[in-house]
């Protein structure tokens, strides 16, 4: 337990000889220790299956995870070992704001990807759902480039319907009035096959040639629509089917369930402010705990240390005036001394 305790204490960043002369401090400084070390243990969790999600190789996501997780534990040891409890709460509040608002970014950074795995049922529901959009997606963008084309095509095909319907009804009309003729029932009512049915049924003859131009015209235009519907369904099976499974698929999946489920959209929000009091939580104890001896050391160190340079700097400053003095004095006996070579010589 004494090595747990002496561990958590170089964790907390505290000047370890100097808080052995305070005793009552340890427990604190400990638990604050305990909590920067499990912030980082937590941080490389949430950084190792990040990028085990978006690499797929363990090495990978163990080597940031252990780096994340040391940058993140030295960071929160900085934090806190920086803070100096002052006189005055809304001074150390003041000077604790920037540390709070960067422990509620880290927090949330933390948080993400481990709401990623809390929720990766409901997540991997969700991403189906989403391959299934993005693939009716794709269809409907390939089958737009043939739009025009295919439009073109059926309206044309339309058109040459409705001409054939009449053309097969003008067809009708004539072969009915050539039997007519030839049968003596209609026309001249004279029973023959004279010049005059030969003229009709020369007219319905044309008629069914061009009945028959206008059927391969319309079969044509079938077959390149049918070509049409074929390059557009080669199109379509040549899409790349690949799973959305990465982080930015993960994290729009989360948006998503969370918007449309209010018990989920609570828990991401408990779960987010749980990583927040963590994260925070060495921050305050430190605003929140009283002054202790080991604060008192402090000041006294560091009013020590100034002192013993504001005296450094002033006996340096009187030496050096000392020395000032003594070449101000020592120059006008050098004067005289020079004059009176000169007159000799």
């Amino acid at each position: 337990m004494l090595r747990i305790r002496q561990f958590f204490l170089i964790c907390s960043g505290a000047h370890l000889p100097m808080l052995r002369r305070a005793p009552s401090e340890l427990n604190k400084y400990a638990g604050i220790g305990a909590t920067v070390f499990f912030t980082g243990l937590f941080a490389a969790i949430s950084a190792g299956y990040a990028l085990w999600t978006v690499f797929g190789q363990p090495w990978i996501a163990l080597l940031f995870a252990v780096v994340w997780g040391l940058m993140i534990f030295n960071l929160d040891r900085y934090i806190v070992s920086s803070m100096k409890k002052r006189e005055r709460f809304g001074q150390e509040l003041w000077m604790a704001t920037p540390r709070i608002i960067l422990a509620v970014l880290i927090a949330i950074v933390i948080s993400k990807p481990l709401e990623l795995k809390i929720f990766d049922t409901e997540i991997q529901a969700e991403l189906i759902i989403m391959e299934q959009q993005k693939f009716r997606e794709q269809e409907t963008k390939v089958s737009e480039r043939y739009t025009s084309r295919s439009n073109e095509l059926k309206a044309r095909i339309a058109a040459l319907r409705q001409e054939m319907a009449v053309q097969a009804a003008r067809r009708d009309t004539l072969q009915l009035l050539a039997q007519q003729e030839a049968d003596g029932t209609g026309g001249s009512r004279v029973k023959n096959l004279g010049p005059i049915y030969k003229a009709k049924k020369a007219d319905a003859d044309s008629a069914s040639v061009a009945l028959a131009a206008l059927g391969g015209r319309q079969r044509a235009l079938s077959a390149e629509l049918a070509q049409v519907d074929s390059t557009i369904a080669a199109d379509i099976k040549g899409l790349q089917r690949g799973r959305l499974n990465g982080m930015a698929s993960r994290l729009e999946a989360l948006g998503r369930i969370t918007a449309a489920s209010q018990p989920i959209r609570w828990a991401n929000w408990f779960i987010m402010l749980l990583f927040i009091a963590i994260e925070t939580a060495p921050v305050f104890v430190k605003l929140i705990s009283p002054r202790g001896p080991y604060d008192d050391l402090q000041d006294q160190h560091e009013f020590t240390f100034t002192m013993h340079r504001k005296e450094k700097k002033a006996i340096l400053q009187m030496e050096t005036e000392d020395r000032i003095a003594e070449k101000e004095a020592a120059r006008p006996a050098r004067k005289t001394t020079e004059e009176s070579r000169t007159a000799f010589s």
